[in-house]
């Protein structure tokens, strides 16, 4: 058991409904190598008191989860715009950087995909989001076309940033296009991480397209922020331990 003490160095998790994965990823990581750290959710009700908890009690890290992470930006003091966990994910797996893409959603996390996609080579694609003045604002910044819905597009790149599938929400069970649109697919992005196999991942393996999964995005997330704060680079069979204990 883990002998909290003064000395321990704490890292949070922010959230409205924070989940124990994050948390159980980097307690793992923490424990094996002996390292005094320690991770906790928090469920947020107010952010800017929170970033200043943060700052005054010498907090080492905090990660920052929906609905935050496009408010919190305002409260930061530098902004990194990186979407590395995306971006090396499509490189390892090889896609093609001349596909053309749909971005579905204008939020914080369509963001992120937006600029993994342009890192990654990517210069023809839409965003597809009913909120006109997100998703335009969205589309200019990486100086694509916008769209209020999908239509008759079968983009072969497809990337989901958007809510539906998530848990606990009405469209849970739902596929967030058409399934002749995964269809068409060659490569699928879904960044939505729970549940683990959310109706569009389900749909995507059953037709043979390139599968990158939100748990995947999250787990190279998580691991990059025990880097950053601890300073030590776990081997891969720590991490695929993590993640399994996370999920478990």
């Amino acid at each position: 058991m883990h002998v909290l003490t003064k000395d321990i160095t704490l890292c949070v998790s922010l959230a409205a409904r924070p989940s124990n994965n994050g948390t159980r990823f980097h307690s793992l990581l923490y424990d094996e190598p002996g390292l005094d750290f320690l991770c906790k959710a928090f469920a947020l009700t107010n952010l800017a008191a929170a970033v200043a908890v943060i700052q005054c009690l010498g907090i080492r890290g905090a990660g920052v989860s929906r609905p935050f992470k496009e408010a919190v930006i305002a409260l930061l003091d530098e902004l990194d715009a990186s979407a590395a966990a995306v971006a090396t994910l499509l490189r390892e797996r090889r896609v093609d950087p001349e596909l053309d893409v749909a971005v579905l959603g204008s939020g914080g996390m369509a963001k992120a995909v937006l600029a993994a996609l342009r890192d990654h080579g990517h210069t023809r694609g839409v965003v597809v989001a009913r909120n006109a003045r997100t998703g335009r604002a969205l589309a200019q910044q990486y100086g694509v076309a916008w769209a209020p819905a999908l239509g008759e597009r079968r983009p072969r790149l497809l990337a989901h940033a958007t809510p539906v599938g998530m848990p606990g929400g009405p469209a849970e069970p739902d596929l967030p296009v058409d399934l002749a649109v995964v269809e068409a697919a060659e490569t699928v992005l879904e960044v939505v991480a729970t549940p683990r196999e959310t109706p569009l991942a389900r749909a995507a393996a059953r037709t043979g397209a390139t599968l990158v999964t939100g748990g995947e995005v999250l787990t190279l997330q998580a691991l990059e922020q025990v880097v950053l704060y601890t300073g030590v680079r776990p081997s891969p069979d720590q991490v695929a331990r993590a993640a399994a204990y996370a999920r478990a």
